[in-house]
């Protein structure tokens, strides 16, 4: 019975999740059946997102013997909190690789696989290689520079990169992905209108202390110029145009 088990959740992250005790939303079983090479979260808060990043990287860790995972995330205390999601989900696997390495930002399984967390500087990234999957939580809010610095862990390995965030702005590489029209990348935006777990009087309390702007923001989603902005975005794009033009001087 064990081994139909766990044949079944190496074939379907999403019969994988039910092992974990999570009963997955329509588009988090499309995410991880997706399995993307490529994928951005645009997703409100408490939707889900780290949950299903975190089933990606444990399926990818126990099914994929030796495989290395690696999170960035804006500060160490997120970095944990994420590592903290994917051992409270191993713990629930009858039969899964155990640990043979337990701590705040690091884990290794029994099969080799690791998962290691970090905080987002360039200095704690540089050195590690063939990475299987790289996640970026809190994607706008990570230094561009340091989502540069990553992607060689992926050069080799041709590893899976998937970025997870609420909006933070006009600006930075989550948003200028989320906006693009590369089709190697799969969006996904939930927002918290959409989420059975979120109830429309909670939203209602919600939008009236934080007001509209905050709100659309945090719950539904907007990419918002900053209010201390001396200028909207679509002025200073006004000001540029893709179009060469010829120097004066030829």
């Amino acid at each position: 019975m064990l081994i139909a088990t766990d044949l079944a959740g190496a074939l379907d992250p999403v019969s994988f999740a039910t092992r974990c005790g999570i009963t997955c939303d329509a588009w988090q079983a499309e995410v991880l059946r997706a399995r993307p090479r490529r994928a951005l979260l645009n997703c409100s808060r408490q939707s889900g997102k780290t949950t299903t990043t975190a089933l990606l990287a444990l399926h990818t860790a126990v099914y994929t013997p030796g495989a290395l995972v690696v999170v960035v995330s804006p500060s160490q205390r997120q970095s944990a909190e994420f590592l903290r999601t994917l051992k409270l989900l191993h713990a629930k696997i009858d039969g899964a690789p155990t640990l043979v390495t337990d701590s705040v930002l690091r884990i290794e399984l029994e099969n080799a696989s690791r998962v290691i967390a970090l905080p987002s500087t360039e200095a704690t990234v540089r050195g590690l290689a063939s990475v299987a999957l790289l996640v970026v939580d809190e994607a706008a809010r990570v230094p561009d520079d340091l989502i540069a610095a990553c992607k060689p862990m992926l050069a080799v390995s041709n590893g899976a990169l998937v970025m997870l965030s609420t909006p933070a702005g006009r600006r930075g590489k989550f948003f200028e992905l989320f906006h693009s029209d590369d089709p190697e990348w799969i969006r996904v935006r939930v927002p918290a209108s959409e989420c059975p777990r979120i109830s429309a009087e909670f939203l209602a309390a919600e939008h009236k202390e934080l007001g509209e702007a905050r709100f659309q923001e945090e719950y539904e989603l907007a990419f918002i110029d900053s209010d201390t902005a001396a200028f909207p975005t679509a002025i200073i794009d006004a000001l540029f145009s893709d179009e060469s033009v010829r120097p004066l001087w030829i």
